[in-house]
């Protein structure tokens, strides 16, 4: 394409940009006072009963939310508009549209979402921090990671370079981490959980690497089978493609937004929740929407899961009077030895929730003093399992089928408990990602259409890029692990290049590349430092 092309193919879409209407604002901003008044109807539902807390709480809920929908709008110019920058960029879609539409689909996939990789972003954190949420320390923890990602994100984001939130976040948990382990006078204090981010950084560096063979593959095929010459060229001027071609683009932005929310949207969901159980664990710490008929088969599969464990443990085995049975569970949660006495320790603290919650027929009706204690318990139950029926500890005890289905009858009903997101944390996450969308969109779209490749995006590239991107997503969610939709779509697109040998342009993939490499020693000290500083104040 030619410079003068290239100079119309920006113009047009910063122009496009300004030509935002009355229609497209009214609508925004409905949904947008609609979803508030919706999260704050909730919030007033959810604390009914539950006994005032000081106003210090709830300043403290209000500047945590706040600050986690700030990382999720901030996500939002990152992410989000990677997905509508194919459809803009070729003018399938006028840039309002594009938003709006990315932005329902990011709420789709954000609400029909399971919640693993929610969950699996927090298996990341110390399990001592996890356990103590609502202390100063707890709050010292989301305030360090919210605020360590916001700055790392707005820096790369201002440098115009699609950086990833999920690379920001996981270094911003091992940042804390790794600083509360230094900063504890007992040395024991648990650090983060390395396997588990060993197994998040695999998914993080093998996704793009994917991407780019797979998005090239996929060009390379199209090229044999579509042998459509409109298909393989750049947009010129500010005129839309043919509508086979736009159809095809509009739907691979349908199918990267809607990953999208399945995936990044949840990374978010997981903070918040980190921030409702920590600050009204009566409220939120188990999941009041538990149906009783369920909740009833509590007590039988608590009672098979126990026979379960203690038919692994050597006969006699019994643990020494005034045992702290959580205290045997959170060593083996954390160090993964799975000893026979931490085992015994772990069927005890299976009678223990039983007997807990026996006191009531459902969760709501707990005794509101105890249900912190209880969803801690539960959290190491539920982790202690998790190693049982997937890690090392499997082979080494050789549970059969029988076993194994008892496991999994108890664990489906522990993680019902306490593994949910309320749907109107869902609605303000998704929010969240449109705005920062509808803000910050331009500079991400000119990287990827214009900067990436020495020629532009063609039609083809893009639709490329975009189906690999939404397929990678899918199936990082399915396995709950947490991918980079930014790594994996530039990643798509500088595969295009290479199969289309239009060669890449040294400068964005070098500060591409500086970015990634930066993105974790960063967001470790950045996270590490604030740590520290709000240790102080709190």
């Amino acid at each position: 394409m030619s410079a003068s092309s290239a100079t119309s193919s920006s113009g047009a879409i910063m122009s496009a940009s300004g030509k935002t209407g009355k229609v497209s604002k009214i609508l925004f901003l409905l949904i947008l006072l609609g979803g508030l008044a919706y999260a704050g109807v909730c919030i007033c539902h959810d604390l009914q009963g539950v006994p005032s807390s000081s106003l210090l709480v709830y300043a403290l809920l209000t500047v945590a939310l706040l600050i986690a929908l700030a990382f999720e709008f901030v996500n939002g110019f990152h992410d989000t508009a990677n997905a509508v920058a194919s459809v803009i960029y070729t003018h399938s879609l006028k840039p309002n549209t594009a938003v709006i539409w990315s932005g329902a689909f990011n709420f789709l996939g954000v609400l029909l979402s399971t919640g693993a990789v929610a969950y699996g972003v927090i298996s990341l954190l110390p399990v001592e921090l996890i356990l103590h949420m609502g202390s100063d320390v707890g709050y010292a923890m989301i305030f360090a990671l919210l605020c360590a990602a916001i700055i790392w994100n707005l820096s790369t984001w201002w440098l115009g370079l699609p950086a990833s939130s999920s690379h920001t976040l996981i270094g911003s948990i091992i940042g804390v981490g790794v600083a509360n382990q230094l900063m504890s006078v007992d040395r024991s204090t648990s650090g983060v959980s390395w396997r588990q981010i060993i197994n998040v950084g695999e998914s993080l560096l093998f996704s793009p690497l994917l991407g780019f063979i797979l998005a090239a593959l996929l060009l390379i095929l199209s090229k044999k089978l579509l042998r459509i010459p409109a298909f393989y060229t750049a947009p010129e001027n500010d005129a839309p493609p043919p509508w086979p071609i736009r159809l095809l683009l509009i739907f691979t932005c349908t199918t990267v937004s809607f990953a999208h929310g399945s995936n990044d949207g949840q990374k978010g969901m997981g903070l918040i929740m980190l921030i409702l159980i920590g600050t009204v664990p009566m409220a939120y710490a188990l999941n009041h929407a538990v149906p009783k008929e369920e909740w009833a088969k509590f007590s039988a599969n608590s009672q098979a899961v126990q026979k379960t464990i203690e038919d692994l443990l050597p006969p006699g085995l019994v643990l020494h009077t005034g045992t702290d049975a959580r205290a045997e569970v959170t060593a083996l949660v954390e160090d993964k030895q799975g000893t026979p006495e931490q085992l015994a320790a772990l069927a005890q603290l299976v009678q223990m929730v039983e007997h807990d919650v026996s006191k009531s027929d459902s969760l709501r009706n707990l005794p509101p003093r105890e249900v912190g204690n209880i969803r801690n318990d539960m959290y190491l139950i539920s982790e202690s399992l998790t190693l049982l029926q997937k890690n090392a500890l499997h082979r080494q005890y050789n549970l059969n089928a029988v076993q194994m289905d008892s496991l999994n009858a108890y664990h489906t009903s522990i993680d019902h408990a306490t593994k949910y997101i309320p749907i109107w944390v869902k609605v303000m996450v998704a929010l969240a990602l449109g705005m920062g969308t509808l803000v910050g969109w331009k500079r991400i779209v000119v990287t990827v259409g214009e900067k990436i490749g020495k020629t532009h995006l063609s039609y083809a590239q893009g639709a490329s890029a975009e189906l690999v991107t939404a397929s990678l997503i899918f199936a990082a969610d399915r396995f709950g692990l947490p991918v980079s939709t930014t790594h994996v779509l530039t990643s798509g697109i500088a595969g295009t290049m290479a199969a289309n040998k239009s060669g890449l342009q040294k400068s964005t993939v070098r500060n591409l590349v500086i970015a990634w490499i930066l993105t974790l020693p960063v967001s470790i000290v950045l996270a590490g430092g604030l740590f520290w500083f709000f240790r102080l104040i709190f």
